[in-house]
């Protein structure tokens, strides 16, 4: 059962790494807040479903607890990232950055 723990965090870290991957090659201020959100959530769910599953087999209450606390920990998560990054781009938008190579901006109206 620990291959499952092994490839769980293996897909975690490959999706947190291009999470950071995609900070660094996206071009504009969106994109790269919608690559980093994707693939952290992502990562962060495989990692902590690891968590979970090694809480399970460890067995008892403290890992009975722990993977309680875990899944508490990714309810929070996947509330708060997709909220997170809708507020950096709105402000990245009302702070006037455009979307490069934008070339139709229905939200003009919104600004005023």
């Amino acid at each position: 059962m620990n291959i499952v723990i092994y490839i769980l965090l293996a897909v975690g870290a490959v999706f947190n790494g291009l999470g950071a991957l995609a900070l660094i090659r996206f071009p504009d201020v969106y994109t790269r807040i919608h690559g980093a959100t994707k693939c952290t959530t992502f990562g962060s769910i495989f990692s902590i479903t690891a968590v979970v599953v090694h809480g399970f087999l460890r067995g008892g209450g403290e890992g009975g607890t722990l993977a309680v606390h875990a899944l508490f920990a990714l309810v929070f998560l996947l509330i708060t990232n997709p909220t997170g990054s809708h507020a950096l781009a709105r402000g990245a938008y009302r702070g006037g950055i455009k979307p490069a190579q934008a070339v139709v901006d229905q939200l003009e109206k919104d600004r005023r």
